[in-house]
Formats: structure tokens, C-alpha cells, sequence
């Protein structure tokens, strides 16, 4: 692995200096990075939806629920439709998936370091852990613009991070380019 990288290290620095460019982009155009994940949502679920449609098709002669395959295809595709019609709607609804997800984890969290309270140190993070889940769900339910903003502006500042990780190990990793050749 360590030879693989040295002499790879620039694709580590392109994929970090991309994720940056992506995390400052979406902290100056919030709207369109939104609107571009939805639309690549939908896009994703039309073309999942088609394969298996044509999975289906295939598939009919030798499996007896080759329908099952095509319905899941049906509504992979009706599914991106929706969104290219209503993306306001798979907007919405996706950030209450992400709040029952939220919420869901959180409370699992709470109820695990209560559990473990005698049995690990440290409970208190796991605690503190959940209660931000919960807080998150909370405000993603109460105000989903406010929510949608929230979660940009945390994928964003994530991507800068990763990005800046990874120019920073593409470059110690450069180093060892001279090592290996």
C-alpha cells in the first residue's frame, strides 16, 4: 500500500484539493448544491430504476418473481420523476428521512450509554453524542430551511476538512516517492 501511494500521491492531492473546491462552493451557493444533490438523487433513482427494469426483462425466464425486480424498477422510476417534478417535495421529504435517521440514532445512543454506565468510562460522550443527534432532528424537523442550510454548511465545512487531510498526506506521501522509485 505504502508504494501504491507514493507513487499515486497526486490523485490523493487532486481528490483533496476537489473536496475542497466542493466545500467552498457549497458555503458560497448553498441553493444550487442543494438543488444539485436532489436532481442527483433523482437522476440516481431513474437509472437504478431502468437497470433493474431491464434486470427484470432479462431475468423472467428462469426466475418466478422476476416481477418483484420489475415493480422495484417501476417505482425507481416513477421515484426520479417525482423529483425532477417536485423537487421541493424530495427535498423535504428526504430531510425528514434524515431527521427519523437522526433522531432514531440518538436516542439508541442515549439508551446505550445508560446501559453501559457501569460498565465503560467515558459514558458521557456517548450521551453527549446522542443528545446532538436528537438536537439535530429537532431542528430539521421545527425548521427544515433552516435544517437543509445546517446540513450544507456541514457537508461543506466536511469536505474542506477531508480535503485538507488529504493534500496534507499527499504531500507527506510525496515524499516517500523518492523512496520507492
Amino acid at each position: 500500500m505504502r508504494d501504491y501511494l507514493a507513487k499515486n500521491w497526486w490523485v490523493l492531492l487532486l481528490r483533496g484539493l476537489s473536496a475542497i473546491a466542493f466545500g467552498v462552493l457549497t458555503f458560497m451557493l448553498p441553493s444550487l448544491t442543494l438543488a444539485t444533490l436532489v436532481l442527483l438523487f433523482g437522476v440516481t433513482a431513474i437509472f437504478g430504476g431502468v437497470l433493474d427494469i431491464g434486470g427484470a426483462i432479462v431475468g423472467r425466464k428462469g426466475n418466478d418473481e422476476w416481477w418483484l425486480w420489475l415493480l422495484q424498477g417501476v417505482v425507481g422510476v416513477l421515484v426520479g420523476l417525482m423529483t425532477f417534478r417536485a423537487p421541493e417535495i424530495t427535498t423535504l421529504a428526504l430531510l425528514f428521512f434524515i431527521a427519523m435517521w437522526s433522531l432514531a440514532i440518538g436516542v439508541l445512543q442515549v439508551a446505550a450509554a445508560i446501559r453501559l454506565r457501569k460498565e465503560i468510562k467515558g459514558e458521557a460522550w456517548l450521551i453527549l453524542s446522542g443528545v446532538t443527534s436528537i438536537a439535530l432532528a429537532l431542528i430539521l424537523m421545527s425548521n427544515p430551511a433552516a435544517g437543509a442550510l445546517g446540513l450544507l454548511l456541514y457537508i461543506g465545512a466536511q469536505a474542506i476538512v477531508m480535503g485538507v487531510v488529504l493534500v496534507m498526506v499527499a504531500l507527506r506521501v510525496r515524499k516517500l516517492a523518492g523512496a520507492v522509485a
